[in-house]
Order: C-alpha cells, then sequence, then structure tokens
C-alpha cells in the first residue's frame, strides 16, 4: 500500500486474477488524501523463449514466492529446457512508498559450480512481457462491448521502449523498459476473464482485458531487466520512493505484526488516517480509533495524535465520521466511533502521563473542549439520534450505529442499548472525571456500571445481554439473550471487576472461539428472536439466526451471516485481553498461545496479513476483506500488552 491508499495487489501464483479487486497498480488519483483506487495495470503475462519454445512463466514451474512488508514481493521461476537443464528468472515486484508507481525487475541469476544443470550464461533468453491494463473503479468490471472494444485501441501513444494509456480520469498510465528492451504496439483483448472469488460473493466475475502491445528483450545469466509503471496524480514521485530489496525472515509473531500496521497508515494532509481494509475499505471512524489505540500501546505517540488530530476536527454535535471518501465526510451515523475517540485519548493519557496533547488545537477549540463539547452533546442527544437514557445514564444507539452496522436488509439491528456502548460510555465518563474533576461524570459512570449489572446480566446463562432493544427508557427495554463477543469490553474497559460475574462471562464465551478469530453469534436457539428480512422476505430463523458461512449473494446471503456467526478478528484478541485480566499474568502464556492461532492466517490470503472475517463453520475459511487494520492492530496491541508485562 502508498502512503496515500493505492495498493498493489498481486497473486503469489502470478499472473493469476481471482478477484476483481486484484491488480499490480490499484492508484489513488488524489494526491492528498484517499479517495478511490483507480485500477490500471491488472497483470503482466510473461513468457520466456530458448530455442525457439515459449515457456509462460506459471505455477508450474514457479519454485518459491516471498513477500516483504516494505511493498514487495519476489518469485522465482525454474525453467525447462532441453537435455536436462534449465534457466532460473527472478521477478520483483515492487510499490513506491508515496505515489502510483510499480517496478517490475526481472533477473536471471548467474550459473555457479554448484549448479551444473543451469543454462550457460551466455546463452540468451528472450523475454516476451503483455501487460493487460484497465481503466475502471475498483469496484467495476469492464464490458468490452459497452465502448472500450472501439476507444480504448486509439488511447495508446506507443514509443519506442513502452507506451502512453489515456485514462478517463485525465491522467496517463505510463509503461517503460528502457533500452535496449523494445515495445511491439498490437493490440488485443483478453474476453471474459473469470474471477473465482467474485463468483463466491455473488457478483459478476467475468471482465475483459485490455493489453496494447507487448515488450520484448533479451536477458543473458547474469543480467536484470527492468519495467516500470505509473500513473501521475500531481505529485512528483521522489527519488527515495523505492523500498528495500531485502526479503527478512524469521520474524516473530509481534515483529510481524508491528511491520503489518504501517500499510495501513495513510496521509491525509497534514494528519494521518487509516484505510480500514485492502482491497475495497477507504477511511473509516471506528477502525482508524480502533487501531490508534496500537499506535499508542506501541508507544507511536505522534502518529496517534495525528490521528485524533484529523478526527477531532470533524467533531461536530457529538458525532464523528463513520467513513471519509476523499473530502466527503458527511457519513455519521456511527455511535460507537466518538466513544472509542475518547477511549484513545484515555490510553494516551495513561501512557504518556502528561496532558499536553489536550492542548493542542483543532480549528478553535483544544482537544479537551472538543472531549467535552462531544460529551454534553451525546447527553443531550446528537443529530443522529444518539442520547443519554436519564434514569440509568445508559447511551442509546439506533439501528446498525455499531460496528455491527448492516443495514437494507438490517442483519444486525440492535436499536436501544448496545452491550460494547455502555462499556464505552462507562470508560469516557471516568476519563472525563480525570480531565474535568468535580462536575459529576464519576457519578454518572457509577450509574451505568450498576445499570449494566442490574440490566443486562443473565444470571441463569451466566453472561450478559448483547443489546436492551426498544426505543424508549433503558428499564423498559427488552434484554435479548444472544451470545455475543461485544461483552467482553465490559472486561477490558473496567466496568466490572475481574471476580465472578466477569469469570462466568469468559468462560462462557469459549463456545465462540474458532483458530484465529471469534464468533459474533453462539450456535443457539433464542428466545429474543432476530428476524432478518429483505423486501419482505424473511431470510432466517428467527429463533435460530446462527448462519455460519459468508458467501454467496450479498444482501440474501452475506449480510444476514456477517454478525450472526460470522467470526471476527478484531475481538478475538479482546477475548485474550479479557481472560487475562480474569485470571492474571500465569494467564498470559496462555493467552498468547490463543493469539498464535493467527499466525495460520498469516500464510494465507494477502501473506503476512490478517484477514477482516472467518466463516463462524468449519473449516474457518477467510472471507471478506484479506488484510483487515484492526484485525493486525488488535492482534499487535494485545500481543505487546501481554508479552511486555512478562519481561
Amino acid at each position: 500500500a502508498t502512503r496515500t491508499g493505492g495498493m498493489m495487489r498481486a497473486s503469489g501464483d502470478w499472473g493469476q486474477l481471482h478477484s476483481r479487486y486484484d491488480s499490480l497498480l490499484g492508484a489513488n488519483l488524489n494526491p492528498d488524501m484517499p479517495e478511490n483506487r483507480w485500477m490500471t495495470l491488472a497483470r503482466c503475462r510473461i513468457w520466456a523463449i530458448f530455442q525457439g519454445y515459449s515457456r509462460e512463466l506459471a505455477k508450474d514451474c514457479l519454485q518459491s514466492f516471498m513477500f516483504s512488508y516494505n511493498n514487495a514481493g519476489r518469485w522465482r521461476f525454474h525453467v525447462p529446457t532441453s537435455e536436462g537443464k534449465y534457466y532460473a528468472l527472478d521477478l520483483t515486484l515492487m510499490l513506491a512508498s508515496h505515489s502510483n508507481q510499480v517496478r517490475l525487475s526481472i533477473t536471471r541469476p548467474g550459473k555457479n559450480n554448484n549448479r551444473e544443470r543451469m543454462l550457460t550464461d551466455d546463452t540468451p533468453v528472450t523475454l516476451i512481457i503483455r501487460p493487460d491494463v484497465e481503466d475502471r473503479s475498483f469496484h467495476e468490471t469492464v464490458k468490452a462491448f459497452t465502448g472500450p472494444e472501439n476507444d480504448w485501441p486509439a488511447r495508446i501513444r506507443p514509443h519506442d521502449t513502452g507506451f502512453d494509456f489515456f485514462l478517463s480520469t485525465g491522467h496517463t498510465l505510463t509503461m517503460d523498459i528502457g533500452s535496449p528492451g523494445r515495445f511491439v504496439h498490437e493490440p488485443e483483448w483478453q474476453y471474459m476473464v473469470h474471477r473465482p472469488l467474485e463468483a463466491t460473493r455473488g457478483l459478476d466475475p467475468a471482465s475483459d482485458l485490455f493489453s496494447p502491445g507487448y515488450f520484448s528483450i533479451e536477458c543473458a545469466g547474469g543480467h536484470a531487466v527492468e519495467l516500470t509503471a505509473q500513473v501521475i496524480n500531481g505529485r512528483t514521485p521522489a527519488s527515495n520512493e523505492w523500498p528495500s530489496l531485502a526479503f527478512e525472515s524469521g520474524f516473530t509473531m509481534e515483529q510481524a505484526l508491528v511491520q503489518a500496521l504501517d500499510a495501513f497508515l495513510v496521509d491525509r494532509g497534514p494528519d494521518k488516517s487509516v484505510i480500514a481494509g485492502y482491497p475495497w475499505f477507504l477511511d473509516w471512524g471506528r477502525d482508524s480509533l480502533i487501531y490508534c489505540r496500537s499506535l499508542v500501546e506501541l508507544d507511536r505517540l505522534d502518529e496517534a495524535q495525528a490521528i485524533l488530530h484529523l478526527f477531532g476536527r470533524f467533531e461536530r454535535a457529538g458525532t464523528l465520521p463513520n467513513m471519509i471518501c476523499g473530502e466527503d465526510a458527511a457519513n455519521i451515523e456511527t455511535s460507537d466511533a466518538p466513544l472509542w475517540f475518547f477511549a484513545c485519548c484515555r490510553d494516551m493519557l495513561e501512557t504518556s502521563g502528561n496532558t499536553e496533547f489536550l492542548g493542542q488545537d483543532l480549528e478553535g477549540r483544544t482537544l479537551r473542549q472538543v472531549l467535552l463539547d462531544m460529551a454534553r452533546s451525546m447527553e443531550t442527544g446528537t443529530p443522529t439520534g444518539v442520547h443519554m437514557d436519564p434514569e440509568t445514564r445508559l447511551l442509546f444507539s439506533p439501528s446498525h450505529f455499531t460496528w455491527m452496522d448492516t443495514n437494507f436488509p438490517a442483519g444486525s439491528p440492535r436499536q436501544g442499548y448496545p452491550v460494547e456502548i455502555q462499556a464505552l460510555w462507562h470508560n469516557a465518563l471516568i476519563f472525563l472525571e480525570m480531565i474535568d474533576p468535580g462536575k459529576g461524570w464519576h457519578r454518572k459512570a457509577d450509574q451505568v456500571r450498576q445499570a449494566v449489572e442490574t440490566l443486562f446480566w443473565n444470571e441463569t446463562s451466566g453472561y450478559f445481554s448483547d443489546c436492551l432493544q426498544g426505543d424508549g427508557p433503558a428499564s423498559r427495554a427488552v434484554p435479548d439473550d444472544a451470545l455475543r463477543p461485544n461483552q467482553l469490553l465490559l472486561i477490558t474497559l473496567g466496568v466490572i471487576p475481574p471476580g465472578g460475574k466477569a469469570r462466568k462471562t469468559v468462560e462462557t464465551c469459549l463456545e465462540l472461539l474458532v483458530p484465529g478469530g471469534i464468533r459474533s453469534l453462539a450456535d443457539r436457539k433464542l428466545a429474543v428472536p432476530l428476524p432478518v428480512a429483505h423486501n419482505g422476505q424473511l431470510l432466517n430463523d428467527p429463533h435460530h439466526p446462527y448462519a455460519g458461512v459468508y458467501q454467496g449473494d450479498e444482501d440474501t446471503n452475506r449480510k444476514p451471516a456477517y454478525h450472526n456467526g460470522t467470526a471476527w478478528t478484531w475481538p478475538f484478541p479482546v477475548f485474550c485481553e479479557a481472560w487475562a485480566k480474569v485470571f492474571g499474568e500465569d494467564s498470559h502464556a496462555t493467552c498468547l498461545s490463543w493469539l498464535g492461532s493467527m499466525k495460520h492466517l498469516m500464510r494465507t490470503g494477502a501473506a503476512g496479513f490478517i484477514p477482516e472475517i472467518l466463516d463462524g463453520d468449519f473449516p474457518h475459511l477467510p472471507r471478506g476483506c484479506d488484510a483487515q487494520a484492526w484485525g493486525v492492530s488488535e492482534a499487535a496491541r494485545v500481543v505487546h500488552k501481554l508479552s511486555v508485562r512478562r519481561t
């Protein structure tokens, strides 16, 4: 990923396209902030020709694949020739750090005495590299018959060593191989290229690809070929943007998680923001702020403060952006993003030991004033309908305003008083007492705690209700009996002490665990029904809404499953943190072992990263975004927290 939100998404089995989101260059065209990803260079198909025989570089001659957290990957191919000999080719693909540039280097390693079967260095091999290009937003597909078949060939401007392809956005994709290579202008289409992942999502799996021509160059042993592709977006590329070619190995899990964090942190003008997940998310409020807690835990306070500065400037009447797209921050339909903002600020205060950061200027208000304004607005009522119940001091949340935020259909509406909202609100009130003492904040926090223990606790089941459902006062709301992981924040944020109820809670939540994740709903029958309907059609069994597989059509299959049995990676470390809090330091090794089950997720999907979700049912296949910010950040935060306490 680039520091402005562009991405390189190349397949480990070189040249294959599994998803419409695969691309060697998904450019972010706004030089100042994440705005979109414009798919330009889908792939490069490569053939090596020796003695008139052509061999495509594909999985059947792929020897190894390595990746680097510095935006690079390396493929080694052993290409057989006659008489038992072979030659090796190393492909190294790199993405620039701050601009829309990729570089493909192809090296033919020289022969040495230990490799007698290798082709001699002075025998050249001809490389043919055919790029397939696109010109589309990353959620769309290309259909040649709709116009591109006639229009795109005229957009090519070829030259001796490359070409320019004029995009519909007004930008230009430029590719060049340099001398002594040459570019042969020979346009062709690949029709109905199948993307199998889209088929599992109930989306159109077929799209068309356009190739302006091919590059040709001879490569002897010990020599290298370099092909560059770039889309200029108004920012002049710097000379130091290319990553180091060191492909390190032997990381501990904590080291790998810390390295993985940087892929999501992006520049947004002078501030920082977080890409919620690759390949399709942009900046999300709650995701950025949950991620921010990891930066604080790792003592990266300047970066954390830059995120707080960004979101604090957007505060209006108790609201923060639910998501930001370019300069559009109008989506404020979230009850938890403002509360995670408080949680980050409390973490900052307790980590730094001083209150200086609260005095920073946020366009005319200090951060302290923003926090106080936000709390008072949430008490009296925000424009979005979030408000405090005057009797219990619990916080009301409209439907689909929490992280379980599917809508149309509302797969998990949770309108009323969700349990984690109360945990975060209590945490905010305790923090407000720290920075604004003597104003009654602590008394309100005590009322919230008492209401949680009185209204949410289900003694028979041994866990807390996930949500008090209803539109009115909390005392008349209906406590559901859904077993979900949200209640774990009551423990980690200190609402309930690590005693009997906390112990029962974490032991009951063991039922939700899968390797590397925690299910969003237990596979149990419910007394309080959860109907999910779309266009008047009931989609589930309201008294047994568990859905263990996340695939198929979005509205009728995936949304009903998204938070009703699908396992999530980001709350899994929260479970481990809660367990450690209940059972003490002697349990840290156990918790770290559980967290170690996430390693297998980092070895599949997006190499080195953690996916958004898994199927709740065995074999718990990864789904959704295959590189998710809060999955990585919460794992990094809790692994560090539990490890550092033992040293």
